[in-house]
């Protein structure tokens, strides 16, 4: 009873969170964005639909950026061998613990595999910053420049891109759209 209300609060429809029960997976996911994160639960769930080609003794479940780079680069090179694709902003978003992004590929892993469509609030643009959290703040309360810099660039994003003009080209864009939200803003309420 508490595996199945834990779950309830994880932001994942109905259907998948039954499909995520009905495997009977080895860790029972908590918290989704950090369970996910490193590779290991989606390798688990991949095992049990390809346990000829997916061997679960190359994985290791830890939380350092080595072991998470480490399984997600696994699974992608069992993934282009299946010619199966996942969205690189979702893995690469679930590796970093970006809001909604491990929901997003949990979701598409269940399509995936199951052949099922789940109606989705990520059906338009998927969008893993906390733009909708802010948009429901009171204006005097949202996030200034630099604050938007902190909330949308994880520490493990600037250690897994070491380039220096990558990391300067993202934080030029997290700049950029804070200043298109707050002109929008000012101009819908002066």
């Amino acid at each position: 009873m508490a595996h199945a209300q834990t779950l309830k609060k994880t932001g994942l429809p109905r259907d998948v969170l039954k499909w995520l029960q009905s495997l009977d997976l080895s860790l029972s996911p908590r918290n989704i964005r950090r369970d996910f994160s490193n590779g290991y639960l989606v390798a688990e769930i991949f095992s049990w639909y390809y346990p000829e080609d997916f061997s679960m003794h190359s994985y290791e479940n830890g939380a350092s950026l080595p072991t998470k780079m480490s399984n997600w680069y696994q699974i992608e090179k069992f993934l282009l061998k299946q010619n199966l694709r996942l969205p690189k902003e979702a893995v690469d978003g679930t590796i970093h613990c970006k809001p909604g992004a491990a929901e997003f590929l949990i979701q598409d892993i269940y399509s995936l595999l199951t052949n099922r469509r789940v109606r989705s609030p990520w059906d338009g643009e998927v969008d893993f910053t906390d733009r909708t959290y802010q948009e429901k703040l009171p204006m005097v309360a949202r996030a200034t420049a630099s604050k938007a810099i902190n909330n949308n660039l994880r520490l493990s994003e600037v250690i897994a891109e070491p380039s220096i003009d990558a990391n300067r080209q993202k934080v030029k864009a997290i700049i950029h759209m804070h200043r298109q939200r707050r002109q929008a803003e000012r101009a819908e309420d002066p």
